[in-house]
């Protein structure tokens, strides 16, 4: 079996010298690396990407750290990341914090990432002081998906979530609707992040443009998931006349209320509309209006974005790329579906 010391003794250069020639470095003249090659033809020598990897000291692994694995938004990002990550030479480093603190600590503030990758990708990851610091202590490159996981010089992919939310309570208010209603992610949730704040920044600002008065009666607060919808919709429905129409900050919470309006006999959208914002996979088999955001494109435009630093191969130019360590992030447009469960308002 040929080895690198073996073209590199044909061709009479260091091993060093072979392994940059290879991987195409810039540092090796036109000449030199005309030889290499022709040695490495003349061998059969076929590079082996382990030991390219360590002699460019790379491990050609990137850490994705997401905080729970098994929601919708996360494993389709994930899935989107590790297929480019694939397709480029690099393997992925799954991070599940799944709500445990010691594990939290245990990534992203000590050195546990330290020497394993050569990059590290932060999905919706909400950070504290003390784990920017300790990420700016590895001094790795990176790079962020959606938000509260802003880190300063990485870039930042992600939706405009104000606008997200404008376009869904705007359907509504285009149908007739006046009492809309908001469910939302409770601040203490740990997968809340900014993202409820931005929602719910959207919704109002939506209904103050169309001059309906904001009733904080009908702003609930609950948890990012099918039940927190749920319990949210029965809280709202317990405080008085339900309203007619409902803007989930997400589509597990709008297919929450939609079991709890059924529970409390009520139809959608006869008699309340719903929507969503996300485009879940369930969201058409349940007939969920919705905002739908590109979380596939979210993970592989990211990638992308992270990989260039590194000079791994590309598939393509970055659409909307806005260059690599930009503070300004890159915003992704999303779209209005219509499906059943919105329709105007039952007539009085």
């Amino acid at each position: 079996m040929t080895r690198i010391d073996d073209v590199a003794r044909l061709a009479g250069v260091s091993t060093a010298t072979v392994s940059r020639a290879l991987r195409g470095l810039p540092t090796v003249s036109a000449a030199t690396r005309r030889r290499v090659l022709a040695a490495a033809e003349q061998l059969d020598y076929e590079v082996s990407p382990s030991a390219s990897r360590l002699a460019g000291g790379r491990t050609g692994t990137v850490a994705v750290v997401v905080p729970r694995i098994t929601r919708w938004f996360f494993s389709t990002v994930v899935e989107a990341v590790e297929e480019h990550l694939h397709d480029s030479g690099y393997d992925l480093l799954l991070y599940n914090l799944g709500g445990r603190e010691q594990v939290r600590q245990r990534v992203l503030r000590t050195a546990n990432l330290h020497k394993r990758v050569d990059a590290i990708m932060l999905v919706a990851t909400p950070l504290r002081p003390a784990d920017l610091t300790a990420l700016a202590s590895l001094d790795l490159p990176g790079v962020t998906i959606s938000s509260g996981s802003r880190v300063p010089r990485w870039p930042c992919v992600r939706i405009d979530d104000v606008a997200a939310a404008r376009t869904a309570t705007r359907h509504l208010i285009d149908l007739g609707h006046h009492r809309i209603a908001h469910i939302s992610g409770d601040p203490d949730d740990e997968l809340a992040f900014t993202t409820h704040l931005d929602r719910r920044r959207g919704y109002q600002a939506e209904l103050r443009a169309a001059g309906v008065r904001l009733d904080p009666s009908l702003d609930v607060e609950s948890t990012f998931t099918i039940d927190g919808g749920n319990r949210a919709t029965a809280e709202l429905l317990a405080r008085g006349a339900p309203p007619t129409a409902i803007v989930a900050a997400c589509d597990e919470m709008a297919m929450g209320a939609l079991t709890a309006l059924r529970d409390a006999g009520l139809r959608v959208p006869q008699d309340v509309s719903v929507i969503g914002i996300d485009d879940h996979d369930l969201a058409g088999v349940l007939g969920l209006s919705t905002v739908a955001q590109p979380a596939a494109e979210q993970g592989r435009l990211a990638a992308r974005i992270l990989l260039d630093p590194l000079g791994a191969r590309t598939l393509g130019p970055v659409v909307g790329q806005r260059g690599a360590g930009c503070d300004t992030p890159v915003i992704l447009p999303t779209r209005l579906v219509v499906r059943e469960s919105t329709a105007p308002p039952r007539a009085h």
